[in-house]
């Protein structure tokens, strides 16, 4: 009887060691095998989903590769030996939710540290320096990734959402930039993250501006609006400071800023591309040939060498300047009316004084 007991002990012994063997050969084999992937597959872990679902989910798409054991003729699914490498590398409460694009050489275990590493696919969304809020939100509203939460009423009250002082206008307060975000990321975050980072932006350059900027402009918003004047007058950056030493200057000396993309600011819709001298005569808050100071409100989103412009202005004696007409954005500064008349002359009339019409 004794020896019958161990017998049948030395079996299940063995037994339960060759199976052993067998589920570790099965184990490390399943771990040298790249992952069944077709070219561009993104894979989807969903919140709040533990390690089995997604291991089995993972088989369910076909993504986790199958094990063929010749002496059963037989292929058997993985999920449970990627569950089991999960939990023996003690990464199984720790993968993180989001959407995955997957390397078409990805292994099971290189799998699993993607996961556990949290590196989802990302989109981007970039606003572009001088751009008006309406292209920022039609922007918004056109990106296929992002999740739209936001209707027309909750646009029109966007700023007391994002926390802004009552009364504020969105116009200028979103910082041009690139966003990077992942999936199911709402407008309303993007849009937040725009705007926290134009008053981080802007309460640190406050914090750094010359005397001369605080003497003339006072407040914060004050400058974003001449920020937003500066970044429509030029595109060449080292003009920005000179550009707004000049109309700082006018503002010290109270004279009008007879800065044309005001006026187009302000002609709203009915801006066909030109500026017609009725257009100049016709008086409006943001119509700077006609109204002395600041407009309103910004015309459009400064970037962040426009607001460094504005708050640390080059020191100058000019009050004029002039496109060149050269084609490379550039102007000529004048110190005296007298100058900046030829100038137009030469620069924009092609030197026939007879069609200057600055006087009339």
């Amino acid at each position: 009887m004794k020896r019958i007991f161990l017998s049948l002990l030395l079996c299940t012994t063995l037994a339960v060691a060759g199976g052993a063997y067998f589920l570790w050969q099965q184990y490390t084999s399943f771990l040298k095998q790249p992952l069944s992937l077709a070219a561009g597959t993104v894979f989807v872990i969903e919140s709040g989903s533990n390690i089995r679902q997604v291991a089995k989910q993972l088989q369910r798409q076909l993504i986790l590769p199958r094990i063929h054991v010749p002496f059963i003729e037989r292929t058997l699914d993985t999920e449970l030996l990627f569950v089991a490498h999960a939990r023996l590398e003690k990464k199984a409460n720790q993968i993180k939710a989001g959407e995955y694009a997957l390397r078409a050489d990805l292994l099971p275990g290189e799998l699993l540290d993607l996961f556990v590493a949290g590196k989802t696919l990302h989109y981007q969304i970039g606003f572009v320096e001088g751009r008006r809020f309406s292209d920022i939100v039609t922007k918004v509203k056109n990106h296929p990734h992002l999740k739209q939460t936001l209707t027309d009423v909750d646009y029109a009250d966007l700023m007391t959402k994002l926390g802004a002082p009552a009364g504020t206008q969105p116009e200028g307060w979103f910082f041009p930039d690139t966003y990077n975000f992942p999936r199911n990321t709402t407008d309303f975050e993007v849009l937040k993250r725009s705007y926290d980072t134009m008053v981080r932006h802007l309460q640190a350059a406050w914090a750094q501006r010359s005397p001369e900027a605080e003497a003339l402009l006072k407040t914060p918003y004050n400058a974003l609006i001449l920020a937003s004047i500066v970044e429509k007058e030029t595109g060449v950056p080292e003009e920005r400071p000179l550009i707004a030493g000049v109309f700082l200057n006018r503002l010290r000396i109270d004279m009008r800023l007879q800065t044309d993309p005001t006026v187009i600011y302000g002609m709203g819709e009915s801006y066909q591309g030109n500026i017609r001298k009725k257009d100049l005569r016709r008086d409006t808050p943001y119509n700077t040939y006609t109204r002395k100071g600041l407009p309103p409100t910004p015309i459009a989103t400064p970037g962040k060498a426009a607001l460094d412009a504005v708050f640390n202005p080059e020191a100058t004696d000019k009050l004029y300047f002039v496109a060149t007409g050269k084609g490379d954005g550039r102007h000529y500064f004048s110190k005296t009316y007298r100058e900046h008349r030829k100038a137009v002359i030469k620069y924009q009339l092609n030197g026939k004084k007879s069609r200057y019409k600055g006087d009339q």
